[in-house]
């Protein structure tokens, strides 16, 4: 017999969690569930099962849990390591303990590495000798390995020898024909390195011939190229584990923004809390509200605004459709931010009918900047992206500053010539523009980005060296140009 396992993907977290049904004893159990629990719910009760079993692999870094949300709707038992001392009731498990659920067995094996208290789970169907599959969390990923740094620079070390060893342990000792469902996947920043692997499972079997900790020549060869691989990720990390460990406030129902009209917009707008655009970049360069922060609804949409703006600070939204509200609302939540004012009657046309205020945001095409570039007009080219992105290529005499360090160093940009915002693809980019236009500055936004550019086949610089100083003008590149 085979269990039934069922996967929900969060592509903007790049989260993976699992439900599994016993259809005989009608029970079910989920892995390391998102705080928006009602597709379990669903899930389950499309499959006339009751789930009874909430298993959390570690404390999440990336996401609020809902394990809290889910054992109080259900009356599930929360199954996690017991080293991991939550302040909520559940089962704590150790190395080799088992539980049923029905005729399946869940099994706990240690897998320190990505957390100190990781653990991974095996699951065995009936009277079976071997295990079916492994949910391995965030410590064996499809191709790769859950990122040790999360905790602190402190423990990157000991994290990742750790990390080196379980992996070793469940490569070696797990028969090759095991599937591994892991939390994190693609799109996820615990991934130790980024690539264009999208697979969401994996098993033993190919883990033994790809992955890098069988590449490795040794455990100080494995600790050196996975602490290389490590880039940037979103501020709001730090806040998750401790309210992960407190227990997440148990929400019910996703809750609905309350309406504002356009002068209760204005007037919170002058109090200082923040007015996010969820609209295409499109949309709001053509009309926008000075000061308004344009975050597109869409993968990662929440990701962004958790990077660039303060801990869970109050909100309003610019969000004109209803569907495109719930689920900003619901990427909000599902990493603590709950302080949603409400959002704008009417969207932008009720606001122009108020006679308030609206401005515009020129944008510009990568062609057009290589020509105004080469004619040496005076404007600032702004890059964006992380530092392994600008390292790889980037515009000569271009500026560098991570958006998520673009408020800190705002002060720096200059207020007598147009700044060009650029990322890779123009999502980023569009948030900077916003960004630098709500101080006053003239922002322009560059479509398409450095994918673009380098595709084009442009002049390109690359450095390792300091990323946030000018490189040499256009100019002194043309020899890269064919």
């Amino acid at each position: 017999m085979m269990a039934k396992i069922e996967q929900f993907v969060v592509e903007g977290l790049g989260h993976q969690s699992y439900l599994i049904t016993d259809e005989a004893s009608g029970s079910a159990a989920v892995v390391d569930p998102r705080r928006d629990v009602d597709v379990y719910l669903q899930a389950a009760n499309r499959a006339d099962v009751h789930i009874t079993h909430v298993l959390e692999t570690h404390i999440h870094n990336d996401y609020i849990t809902g394990s809290h949300e889910l054992a109080a709707r259900t009356g599930a038992t929360i199954v996690a390591s017991g080293l991991d001392l939550l302040h909520y009731p559940f089962s704590p498990v150790r190395e080799g303990d088992q539980f049923s659920l029905g005729e399946l067995t869940f099994q706990a094996i240690a897998t320190p590495g990505h957390t100190p208290a990781h653990t991974s789970y095996l699951l065995f169907t009936r009277a079976a000798e071997q295990p079916e599959a492994l949910f391995s969390g965030g410590s064996l990923l499809v191709g790769g390995a859950g990122r040790t740094d999360l905790l602190g620079e402190e423990q990157i070390i000991t994290l990742t020898r750790q990390q080196y060893q379980s992996l070793q342990r469940l490569l070696t000792t797990l028969p090759e024909q095991v599937t591994v469902y892991p939390t994190h996947g693609a799109g996820s920043f615990c991934l130790s390195k980024s690539d264009n692997n999208t697979a969401r499972i994996t098993t033993i079997g190919q883990e033994r011939l790809k992955n890098p900790v069988v590449r490795a020549k040794s455990e100080d060869d494995f600790i050196a190229q996975q602490i290389a691989g490590y880039t940037a990720y979103p501020s709001y990390y730090q806040y998750m584990a401790p309210i992960n460990r407190a227990g997440p406030r148990i929400m019910g129902d996703i809750p609905t923004p309350l309406t504002l009209s356009p002068y209760e917009v204005y007037e919170r707008m002058r109090q200082g809390i923040y007015l996010i655009d969820g609209r295409s970049s499109e949309a709001f360069a053509h009309d926008n509200i000075p000061g308004s922060l344009n975050f597109a609804v869409g993968d990662s949409f929440a990701t962004y605004i958790g990077w660039l703006l303060p801990f869970n600070t109050p909100l309003m939204l610019l969000i004109e459709d209803e569907a495109g509200r719930h689920e900003a609302v619901v990427q909000l939540v599902r990493i603590g931010y709950e302080r949603i004012e409400g959002y704008l009657d009417g969207g932008i046309a009720q606001w122009k009918a108020a006679a308030l205020p609206t401005s515009e945001i020129d944008t510009i095409d990568i062609e057009t900047l290589y020509k105004r570039l080469l004619r040496n007009e005076p404007f600032l080219v702004l890059d964006v992206r992380r530092d392994d992105e600008w390292s790889q290529g980037h515009i000569p005499g271009s500026t560098h500053i991570h958006i998520a360090e673009l408020l800190l160093h705002m002060d720096e940009l200059p207020t007598d010539q147009p700044i060009m915002t650029i990322c890779h693809t123009g999502y980023r980019a569009s948030i900077a523009a916003s960004m630098v236009a709500a101080t006053g500055r003239s922002a322009v936004a560059v479509r398409g980005g450095m994918g673009d550019w380098l595709k084009s086949g442009f002049p390109f610089a690359s450095s390792d060296s300091d990323t946030r100083r000018k490189t040499a003008p256009l100019m002194n590149h043309m020899n890269h140009h064919p």
